[in-house]
């Protein structure tokens, strides 16, 4: 392959994400774990094609920071270089009762890998696991027309937006 290659799916991924630490107020160790977690399989793997920007003639891989600001996410996408690409706002009212839900049912996960049996366990992460999907396909609606991505890419960002969330 040549230097001058076209550009493949795989250039439209997330190299690098940042979380707005002033948006995190708290974090125990379990959402510390979810929090490193969610960042290292993104990285590894991941579907990110920001579409104004790939109109405009932007490549990846792409650089994402996100935080909350007055009740929206903020994803700021830059190129590989740190060059501002756009600013993408996402209303997250929608998100209030699956995040409350997620924070519930992870609590009583927690709780349970501590204490319960492996069949208590397992119940708890089956509804752990369909309220993190829910929300997925929520933020999935959310992106459509702005960003290009897939199920396991939303669903690890749907863990960072929670983490953004944590009030203490």
């Amino acid at each position: 392959m040549s230097g001058n290659a076209p550009k493949t799916a795989a250039d439209h991924r997330i190299a690098h994400i940042a979380l707005d630490e002033e948006t995190i107020i708290w974090r125990n160790a379990d959402v510390e774990q979810e929090r490193r977690v969610a960042i290292f399989d993104l990285i590894e793997e991941n579907t990110f094609r920001p579409l104004r920007s790939v109109e405009r003639g932007a490549s990846g891989p792409y650089d994402l920071r996100l935080s909350v600001h007055e009740g929206r996410l903020v994803m700021d996408i830059a190129d590989g270089g740190g060059q501002m690409l756009e600013t993408l706002l996402i209303g997250l009212a929608r998100f209030r009762r699956p995040i409350r839900e997620y924070f519930a049912i992870c609590d009583s996960y927690y709780q349970a890998i501590r204490k319960a049996s492996p069949a208590e366990i397992e119940t708890i992460d089956m509804a752990r696991r369909g309220i993190h999907n829910n929300a997925a396909e929520l933020l999935l609606d959310r992106l459509e027309g702005k960003v290009e991505t897939d199920f396991a890419t939303a669903r690890r960002l749907f863990t960072l937006i929670c983490v953004l969330h944590i009030k203490g």
